[in-house]
């Protein structure tokens, strides 16, 4: 696996974990997965690109 791969992979369980499915966590709203996304399509991007 290149390291491109694993940093998808890692991002996107670290997506789907910053959820706000928590009692404790829904006033935070989605800024916590929206942040996480943002960073998941930049990488994604440049995975595509062939810059990582």
């Amino acid at each position: 696996m290149s390291l491109g791969t694993i940093l998808l992979i890692v991002l996107v369980l670290a997506l789907i974990g910053a959820l706000p499915s928590w009692g404790y966590s829904r006033s935070w709203g989605y800024a916590p997965s929206g942040a996480l996304g943002l960073v998941l399509v930049i990488v994604l991007i440049l995975v595509l690109m062939g810059n990582i």
